[in-house]
């Protein structure tokens, strides 16, 4: 964390940079600037390339020449050059996309040992343009190439629906309207499938379970140009004795990976699909305290002697007892992110329509019941701060000690830059309190009030604020904790009674403590890769529970993690967390 990058010697007594390792240094630089957020100053790119500065100015130079890059000379600033915009042209005007998804399509069907289909939208419907068959398949399945499907009811045509404007999307769905139903399972409710394109956006591929025929599953990805458009989709179909939900969700990391290549990952989100190395041991004192198969598994709250925590992608409200390994589930029909408790009683989430209102039926000793709530089975919308329709969701959110809700927005399927932070106020009011965020995540208030921090995990950055709890503002945006490749992705935080940071480290395998002053004060190893949030619990508040995630996961690294979505509890040696403050609307 914070690790300064070792720097080259210094070449600058070499006449030129010459061959292989010029070449590969030009790339690097390409690359560091072609993902900064905002354009780069001389010195963050050497620094940040570990580069000697002569080295650095001769190579950006060059690239500057060749117009790969530009300079800003009044900013003194560098930024992609024109050239890949001539180069980006050329490349999708001779854009073939059935021969270029030939290979992926043999993969995936070797992988799998299932069918491989390409499909494209085709006027109202999905035509099948190029099909792999595994070697040993003794299912034939009817559709073939040329073959066409109803978009709703089958798995490529959901994926490319997820990545439609969501006007062009019910346009779509209106002029098929009434929906037909070729499978037992198929969806023709509009509503519901509003919902199910906001779950295939945010997990980045579609599943289909016997809706396109019956005995039949597939999950498929999207394959999208560089508008973020879905040129086509590519996936994984065969019978559903072969073919379960928990194996589809293990091969839609591989669907998703084989898209991306397809494209030449032209409008690659912020999703992650690799994962750093294993750590040697798990840390002393890390036990499971729930174990579980959640997708992705988030929002940890200690509320009336039970941990209440959220599967987003499933979707679905757990209420867990550690003591006993008891965990109550309870289905939901939209994304759900964080819990928060509520004045009165009961909670309020941070659901994909807004915060909505969790009532004490719901949370009593006999189960999660469905008492006074809607046909998604949440209760009553108490805030939107996100316009209907757009493409984004809220994601994870606290209470300060003042009863206001504050939250963060992201796009569905991660891009950065779209995110945001919000506040809620006890009368149903939102603010928008930073925007630009990349992917909004965990946050956290000071022991003393005067601090928020905030998790923008694409941009792998803590970052801290003032706060001024009377009049709800911020103030003084800074850089708390910054993490580098192979340290995991900042998520989920939570503050302790002393004021020290603990937070998840998605794809890190760990959970890490910060001072308040921002020094790294203690890692946790943990055995999954994906951690998601963490938040103490326990009757003495003295127990840190941490949440996990599976989605994305191939099936070879969950066999090397099998408690992937799993609630881990981690004794912190006398540490001790705060309640968490109530809603007060």
């Amino acid at each position: 964390m914070n690790r300064s990058t070792a720097r080259e010697e210094d070449d600058s007594t070499t006449p030129a940079v010459q061959g292989t390792q010029a070449l590969t240094r030009g790339i690097a630089l390409l690359n560091l600037v072609a993902d900064s957020p905002a354009p780069l100053r001389f010195a963050e790119i050497a620094d940040r390339a570990g580069l000697a500065r002569p080295t650095a100015h001769r190579i950006l130079a060059a690239l500057v020449e060749a117009r790969m890059l530009r300079q800003d000379p009044l900013a003194q600033t560098y930024a992609l050059g024109s050239r890949f915009l001539e180069m980006a042209h050329r490349v999708w005007d001779g854009f073939d996309l059935r021969a270029t998804a030939a290979p992926e399509l043999e993969r995936l069907a070797r992988l799998a040992g299932e069918t491989a289909r390409l499909a494209v939208l085709d006027g109202d419907g999905v035509l099948y343009v190029d099909q792999r068959e595994a070697e040993q398949e003794a299912v034939r399945l009817v559709n073939r190439v040329g073959a066409r499907a109803l978009p709703h009811a089958s798995a490529c045509g959901k994926a490319m629906l997820a990545q439609l404007p969501a006007a062009e999307r019910r346009a779509l769905l209106d002029r098929l309207a009434p929906l037909a139903a070729p499978g037992p399972r198929t969806v023709t409710d509009l509503a519901a499938l509003e919902r199910e394109a906001a779950l295939t956006a945010a997990r980045g591929y579609a599943l289909s379970l016997e809706e396109a025929s019956a005995g039949v599953n597939g999950v498929a990805a999207a394959v999208l140009d560089r508008h973020a458009r879905p040129l086509g989709a590519i996936c994984l179909v065969g019978p559903a004795f072969r073919l379960g939900e928990a194996r589809l969700h293990a091969l839609g990391r591989e669907v998703m990976e084989a898209a991306r290549r397809i494209s030449g990952n032209a409008a690659q989100s912020a999703m992650t699909l690799t994962v750093a190395p294993r750590p040697a041991a798990v840390s002393p004192g890390v036990e499971v305290a729930i174990r579980a198969e959640a997708l992705l598994g988030e929002g940890p709250l200690w509320h009336q002697g039970r941990l209440h925590w959220v599967d987003i992608l499933a979707p679905a409200l757990h209420r867990s007892d550690p003591a006993t390994g008891e965990d109550q589930v309870t289905p939901v029909e939209e994304l759900v992110a964080a819990l928060a408790p509520r004045r009165g009683g009961g909670l309020v989430a941070a659901a994909r329509s807004g915060l909505r209102a969790l009532g004490p039926d719901r949370l009593g000793a006999g189960g999660l019941g469905a008492g006074g709530l809607g046909a998604d089975g949440l209760g009553a919308v108490l805030a939107a701060p996100i316009a209907e329709g757009a493409a984004l969701r809220l994601n994870d959110g606290k209470c300060d000690r003042a009863g206001r809700f504050w939250v963060g927005s992201l796009a569905l399927d991660s891009t950065p830059g779209a995110g945001a932070l919000h506040r809620i106020d006890a009368d149903g009011g939102a603010v928008v309190m930073q925007a630009g965020l990349h992917v909004a995540n965990g946050i956290g208030f000071s022991p003393d009030d005067l601090v928020l921090y905030l998790a923008d995990s694409a941009a792998r950055r803590i970052d801290a604020f003032d706060l001024d709890l009377a009049g709800g503002t911020l103030s003084n945006r800074r850089p708390f904790a910054s993490f580098a490749e192979g340290e995991g992705v900042p998520d989920g935080l939570t503050v302790d009674a002393e004021g020290f940071v603990w937070v998840a480290l998605w794809d890190g395998w760990r959970v890490a403590r910060f001072a308040p002053d921002g020094r790294p004060d203690r890692v946790i190893h943990l055995p999954v890769p994906r951690p998601t949030s963490v938040a103490f619990g326990g009757d003495a508040f003295d127990t840190l529970f941490v949440t996990s995630a599976r989605v994305r996961l191939s099936a070879a690294e969950l066999a090397a993690a099998p408690l992937s979505g799993s609630v881990f509890a981690i004794d912190p040696g006398g540490i001790r967390g705060l309640p968490e403050p109530e809603f007060q609307g």
